[in-house]
């Protein structure tokens, strides 16, 4: 056979190869996934080149941790569990919630706990503060845990106290995303400067194939958490950067984070540093079994029931939205959502949009603008079906990127923590949500949600429905990408 009869031979064989990729894709892909997720990878291996597609799905489209991080988890899992019966028994009014607090427990192995008490920071600069004090404060460890953890003029005093912790004989352990940290401005400064501290840090979900670390290269921790001494634990949406994050185009468009922060005292403390144990064991196999305990607090007056509810591919199921899910229909009377990455699946957008055809105050806070378009013009491509069921939109105004992470169910219950109400964070983030039974919390965060309420514009159907046809090709065209996980 010459040269030039091999040509018709090829093509046969490369469509013959191309439809059994095809064919094995439709086989495998759809399983054990959500079917939009499903579907979407299925549009991006058939319209793109078969071996691109399917290069595309080999590395991002598990969302397992790797086998011997998720062995960890479970046994962390299994500690908790063993050494935290019987503290779940707290006396409430309401045993709608017990069902809830069950599944929080089956899934996330943390239990509720009575007798706590809890403080907001909303602005960027009295958070720092109250953080660096508490540091300041501490007379056995620190543990700190962020998503983003850089240096720079708005942090150092925060850097600062952690060196002066070192040198009074203070543990500190500090944490950071690999990823992210790598992605903020100053990484390798910040590096040093924790190096010239003492602290003892690592880095979280490092991707350094070179050195065997290797997992989906987008599964990142996404937690905000600061633990000390067992007697004060902070957590929410803000991370340790200034609140432009020093970016360039940040700095341009004149953009700045707002976020929300809780102070919580009392047992849940233990709770939240169950987390960074959790963390600072997959990380670097140091196990930190005297840190694990509880500090003895009397219980005080008008305190607060409270509960930490882990999520991530470290776990089996979708822990967050579940928790989320399952308020959602639990709600009688209004639902406030304030989420700056709103992408919501299929389950909860069904929630949310069934709560508001019920009669229900459904009220969603989101940003007026974005800082990541992608996710930006997904989130705008659900306001009409939400609008036509009743929810209220609010939109924070630029140039402030509003950041906070929180919900209110009536006037009883709340969660506040690190996860976004997008299918990033239900599914590819390691996140923290703290779900709080509590009058009184809730009391505080409705002055929040006024405050924002008063710094907003109300996003009405008549006007969004006029907006530019492209405008809305476009959002409909990020939709589906939000899908592919």
């Amino acid at each position: 056979m010459d040269v030039a009869s091999w040509g018709p031979t090829l093509v046969i064989v490369a469509a013959v190869v191309d439809f059994l990729i095809r064919l094995t894709c439709l086989i495998y892909v759809p399983r054990n996934r959500r079917p939009q997720t499903a579907t979407a990878w299925l549009l991006a291996i058939f319209f793109l080149p078969p071996y691109i597609g399917v290069t595309l799905f080999l590395l991002l489209g598990s969302r397992r941790l790797p086998k011997s991080r998720r062995a960890k988890q479970a046994e962390v899992n299994s500690f908790i569990t063993e050494t935290t019966e019987g503290i779940e028994e707290v006396k409430h009014d309401h045993p709608w919630l017990d069902p809830v607090v069950e599944l929080n427990r089956h899934l996330g192995a943390m239990p509720l706990v009575g007798g706590n008490q809890a403080k907001l920071y909303g602005t960027y600069d009295e958070t720092l503060v109250a953080m660096t004090e508490a540091i300041n404060n501490a007379t056995k460890w620190v543990h700190a845990e962020f998503y983003i953890l850089a240096l720079d003029k708005t942090t150092a005093p925060f850097f600062d106290a952690l060196e002066a912790a070192v040198k009074r004989g203070v543990t500190v352990r500090v944490l950071l995303d690999h990823v992210a940290g790598v992605r903020a401005v100053g990484y390798r400064r910040t590096k040093r400067r924790l190096r010239k501290a003492g602290v003892q840090w690592s880095l979280m979900l490092p991707v350094q194939p070179w050195r065997g670390k290797w997992q989906r290269p987008d599964l990142r921790n996404h937690r905000k958490i600061l633990v000390l001494d067992g007697n004060v634990a902070f957590t929410g949406s803000q991370n340790v950067v200034d609140s432009s994050y020093n970016k360039k185009g940040n700095l341009r468009r004149g953009l700045h984070w707002k976020d929300l922060m809780v102070r919580f005292e009392g047992p849940i403390v233990a709770g939240v540093n169950a987390l960074f144990i959790t963390d600072w064991y997959t990380e670097t196999n140091e196990l930190l079994m005297r840190e694990a305990s509880t500090v003895p607090r009397p219980r005080v007056q008008n305190s607060l029931d409270a509960q930490v509810v882990p999520s991530g591919p470290g776990f089996d199921g979708e822990n967050n939205l579940r928790l989320f899910n399952s308020l959602l229909y639990l709600a009688q009377e209004r639902i406030i959502i304030t989420s700056p990455y709103f992408v919501p699946d299929e389950s909860m957008l069904y929630a949310i949009t069934t709560a508001a055809q019920s009669g229900i105050d459904v009220q969603l806070f989101v940003s007026e603008i974005g800082d990541q378009p992608v996710v930006y013009h997904a989130q705008r491509s659900y306001y009409e079906e939400l609008l036509r069921a009743g929810v209220r939109i609010w939109l924070y105004k630029a140039p402030t990127v509003l950041h906070s992470k929180f919900f209110t169910i009536d006037d009883e219950v709340a969660v506040i923590g690190s996860s976004n109400m997008d299918m990033r964070s239900f599914s590819l983030n390691l996140e923290i949500s703290v779900m709080v039974h509590g009058k009184t919390f809730v009391d505080d965060l409705r002055k929040v949600e006024q405050e924002y309420r008063d710094t907003s514009r109300e996003l009405f159907l008549d006007d969004w429905t006029e907006r530019p046809r492209a405008a809305a090709v476009l959002d409909n065209v990020a939709r589906l990408t939000a899908a592919v996980q």
